[in-house]
């Protein structure tokens, strides 16, 4: 039997890493959805940044760690040179978390770790590719957007949220970064985060987070008491709740494909806080959030969605944004600004 052949072009990938046996690994995996096509791999740094310049491919996968020259310095270089969406591969260990961390800041798309399987592969390189070209698309008049199905009224809250609860996926530690380093260290309220990353990931986040905002951010254990001014970031691999103003972390039982999950994290708070939170959608691909988001806004929570100019990935916010939780939608930039205001800081 032949094989389907898909509908349009295939997304052309570059895979660049040192290990032939990892490039053989990572093609056969690629070539399982005819959607994807290697067109070429490089062995080293030098060679993917030469490759992405003669051969312009829509995505790039990048090892970290490789001679002659290593997967940030490419990425530097790429980056400088082009639009490329780049994913990087990382070693699962402290110091492979650290550097996938530092290539997220610099601005690669997203990461898979190497000893997963890439179980989410094709699914990060189509959402990559698919967000970059509807940000290279010429703006074109758009037409009437049909009525929401849920009326966004621009409430005045009366009192200030007890809880920041915000979402965010494939370019969330950058915006996480931009969103609270515009927070003053005496910020009045604990903020809960769910950002999905494998386990050992989150940790090197929250510490790169702390380092760099006045806020201080950890990622949260099990029963932390929730103090004001903390951001607690969910650990990978497990699930993230607010219990009786508590932190708490389990392991997952079926709730949701996403470890931690946005919508267990938000549905534990509108338990807990009902109408008193301040919610935040940012960039990430899928919808997870969109339904605790729901009960959220259901229950009197004031929520803000990311925009999609200033998206990597626009699904998880224009989620939000289409069952009509979001009461606004900010650009990125402006978000942290609006989080002061709520609390009387601006």
């Amino acid at each position: 039997m032949l094989k389907q052949q898909p509908a349009t072009q295939p997304i052309r990938v570059l895979v660049v890493d040192d290990s032939s046996f990892m490039r053989n690994a990572i093609t056969r995996h690629i070539h399982r959805d005819a959607r994807f096509r290697v067109v070429d791999t490089a062995t080293n740094g030098r060679e993917a940044v030469a490759k992405a310049e003669q051969i312009k491919p829509d995505v790039i996968t990048m090892d970290v760690e490789m001679p002659e020259m290593n997967g940030l310095d490419a990425l530097k270089q790429i980056l400088a040179k082009s639009s490329i969406p780049v994913i990087m591969v990382s070693s699962q260990t402290d110091a492979g978390a650290k550097t996938t961390i530092q290539a997220l800041q610099l601005g690669a798309m997203d990461f898979i770790p190497k000893a997963g399987g890439f179980e989410q592969l094709h699914e990060k390189l189509h959402a990559v590719v698919g967000a970059t070209r509807a940000r290279q698309r010429p703006m074109v008049a758009p037409s009437p957007a049909p009525a929401p199905r849920r009326a966004l009224p621009m409430r005045v809250t009366h009192s200030k949220p007890k809880l920041v609860v915000i979402g965010s996926s494939t370019g969330g530690p950058r915006a996480l970064c931009q969103v609270l380093q515009g927070l003053p260290k005496n910020f009045p309220a604990p903020i809960v985060i769910a950002q999905h990353m494998p386990p050992q990931f989150t940790a090197a986040m929250a510490k790169w987070l702390s380092d760099v905002c006045a806020i201080s951010v950890v990622e949260a254990a099990d029963d932390m008491p929730l103090q004001p001014g903390v951001a607690y970031v969910g650990p990978g691999g497990m699930m993230f709740r607010i219990v009786n103003g508590k932190t708490k972390i389990s392991p997952a039982q079926g709730e949701s494909l996403y470890k931690p999950s946005v919508d267990v994290l938000a549905e534990s708070a509108a338990s807990g806080y009902g109408g008193q939170v301040l919610a935040i959608m940012l960039t990430g691909m899928g919808n997870d959030g969109a339904k605790g988001f729901g009960k959220l806004k259901d229950g009197g929570a004031f929520v803000v969605a990311q925009d999609q100019a200033t998206s990597s990935v626009w699904g998880m916010p224009r989620a939000v944004t289409e069952n009509g939780c979001a009461d606004e939608v900010l650009p990125v930039g402006d978000i942290g600004k609006r989080i002061k205001t709520m609390f009387g800081l601006a």
